[in-house]
């Protein structure tokens, strides 16, 4: 137990003391912040940019209030012109575009051979808009024409929104779900991300130490087990350090540094939005999700999300520290990583296409009990209300499996970090776990 210690000391601080190691640590935070914020400038730019539309209405159904500007789009009437002049004249400014409504003997005429013309493809949400303003009112001049009353139609329009009780009488909310989704989802993509990048750094550990030849010196005095164990613990300390410090650089840079300099990451709300806002503030939705919030399994959450995280890193490190263990250089590595990917991106899957749609149906019950997917599927069944003994069963399949494969990938190991100048084979592993 001693040289096991001493072993994870070794490789904990050989993985801190590292300069790529402190470096990481406090520039990833940067990368991350600086790339939100240029996402979202890109974004905020994007959205506010203005675009100038000329049209033509040759309809007489519109009015000017119709073609009011608004932030991101501006209109200039050039109906005394006609088309093709029109194209001529816009094709040749720096215009977006020239919108054109023809007359027609009818409405839905007009509104069928409405176009757009442009020197470059309209985006989708641009589209979109435009058609959204025209519809409405064209479904309004057609009501108007087959002598119904448009306000008494406004006023028959009735949004429905389910509400959402369990058999106890607990009340939730579409909301809410989606806050339950998002939680599982971030859980969910942190430990496979953490497993990627982490456990190829115990495999580079046992790559570099096996060709410097240092590793025939130290199982001299140790077991091969224990150095393998030793080595997937400590880095594994290392990477929770570096994990809890990015956490709360993160953390201090959007509370503090970001705002000093004036930058908002935020979606800008608009007053008219704001109002709407406090308006909702004042009723009971708000007290509903807010007390629904403090609902939530958090300390289940908090308590699961550490031990699936552990409990998947550990399994996975093992397989990882046997493939350092059996080749030579990092290159050798390619033909034994897909078995291991393929679970994790099955998992993601899972999660992503079933968890979502349904959180307690046999698929999503099954594959969060598999330990090679459960990581990551029972972490975003979790949020959902995943029963306490699944996630207890889920747990102990988990550390079983990770005790085995632990032993497995032992016996790969304690052979090939002593086996050189050989590409071992899938037939060539076999043979290892039988000696």
């Amino acid at each position: 137990m001693d040289k096991l210690k001493l072993i994870i000391a070794r490789e904990y601080l050989n993985k801190v003391k590292n300069k790529t190691f402190i470096i990481m640590t406090f520039l990833g935070p940067l990368l991350m912040v600086g790339m939100i914020v240029l996402v979202s400038f890109i974004t905020k730019t994007s959205m506010e940019k203005k675009r100038v539309v000329s049209y033509i209405d040759h309809s007489e159904l519109f009015v000017a209030e119709d073609f009011e500007n608004t932030k991101s789009l501006d209109f200039i009437n050039i109906s005394n012109l006609d088309l093709e002049t029109a194209k001529n004249t816009i094709k040749d400014s720096e215009q977006y575009g020239l919108l054109y409504i023809p007359k027609g003997e009818t409405i839905e005429e007009v509104a069928s051979n409405i176009a757009f013309y442009s020197s470059e493809s309209p985006s989708v949400v641009f589209t979109e808009k435009l058609e959204r303003r025209f519809n409405k009112k064209l479904s309004n001049l057609k009501m108007i024409e087959l002598n119904i009353d448009t306000q008494q139609v406004d006023a028959s329009r009735i949004q429905s929104e389910l509400q959402l009780t369990n058999f106890e009488g607990e009340e939730s909310s579409k909301f809410i779900n989606s806050i339950k989704l998002g939680i599982g989802s971030i859980a969910g993509y942190m430990i496979m991300l953490f497993i990627l990048v982490y456990g190829a750094m115990v495999m580079r550990s046992v790559i570099e130490e096996k060709t410097s030849r240092i590793i025939e010196i130290i199982v001299s005095s140790v077991k091969p087990f224990q150095l393998m164990l030793g080595k997937v613990i400590g880095t594994a300390g290392a990477g929770m350090t570096q994990f809890i410090a990015w956490s709360v650089l993160i953390g201090l840079f959007y509370a503090f540094v970001l705002p000093l300099m004036g930058i908002n990451t935020g979606s800008q709300v608009s007053p008219e939005q704001m109002e709407m806002m406090k308006e909702v503030a004042k009723g009971s939705k708000i007290e509903l999700i807010i007390q629904e919030l403090r609902q939530l399994p958090l300390l289940t959450i908090i308590i699961s999300f550490f031990l699936f995280f552990m409990g998947g890193f550990l399994l996975y490190s093992s397989l990882y520290a046997a493939i350092g263990a059996a080749v030579d250089n990092e290159t050798d590595t390619q033909q034994f990583m897909m078995p291991i990917m393929m679970p994790l991106m099955l998992g993601m899957y899972i999660g992503f296409a079933v968890v979502i749609n349904d959180p307690h149906g046999t698929i999503a019950t099954v594959f969060s009990m598999i330990p090679f997917t459960s990581p990551i599927v029972m972490m975003m069944r979790i949020p959902m209300g995943a029963p306490l003994w699944q996630i207890i069963v889920s747990l102990v399949i988990l550390f079983i499996t990770f005790i085995g494969m632990i032993w497995m990938a032992a016996k790969i190991y304690r052979v090939g970090i002593l086996m050189y100048g050989k590409k071992p084979s899938y037939k060539e592993l076999w043979k290892w776990l039988k000696y």
